[in-house]
């Protein structure tokens, strides 16, 4: 287990992946890497709603874009290890997944658990991005200026 900032980035990381991944694909990447251990919970999967704020001009005054529907959860493994989850939208089962992963990661389990779950989700993640950069990409206009006579 990483300790400090440094942790904290890398904790941030993979929640991160997990809260944008595809519907069920968490859970999924869980399932065929481990059988599910026990758990209690701290707080059930319960749906809600957070304020996304925004910036003007990327850069600029602060501004409330409007409410984004969210659903998290907190839970507690028998060794003690405690994970978190939002993920964005009406899905329970896809919060406690992403859950269950960030307590283990915390665990002797987690380099497994890189492997078979985080490294995919960043993969895929990676394999949208280029997708929408390649759709963006074929929309794009390039303009010139031909020298005229009189100009020379």
């Amino acid at each position: 287990m990483e300790e400090g900032a440094e942790a904290g980035g890398v904790r941030k990381a993979w929640m991160g992946v997990m809260a944008q991944a595809a519907g069920g694909r968490v859970a999924a990447l869980l399932d065929a890497a481990m059988a599910r251990p026990a758990f209690e919970w701290l707080r059930a999967p319960e749906v809600g709603s957070v304020m996304v704020r925004g910036r003007a001009g990327g850069t600029g005054a602060p501004f409330n874009l409007g409410e984004v529907t969210v659903t998290r959860c907190a839970l507690r493994l028998a060794s003690g290890a405690v994970g978190h989850a939002y993920v964005q939208g009406r899905r329970k089962a896809d919060a406690e997944a992403a859950a269950l992963v960030d307590a283990l990661m915390q665990t002797e389990a987690a380099e497994d658990l890189r492997r078979a779950v985080i490294e995919p989700l960043v993969a895929e993640a990676a394999a949208r991005r280029r997708a929408r950069a390649g759709k963006a990409a074929a929309t794009k206009v390039e303009f010139f200026t031909m020298v005229r006579g009189e100009d020379a």
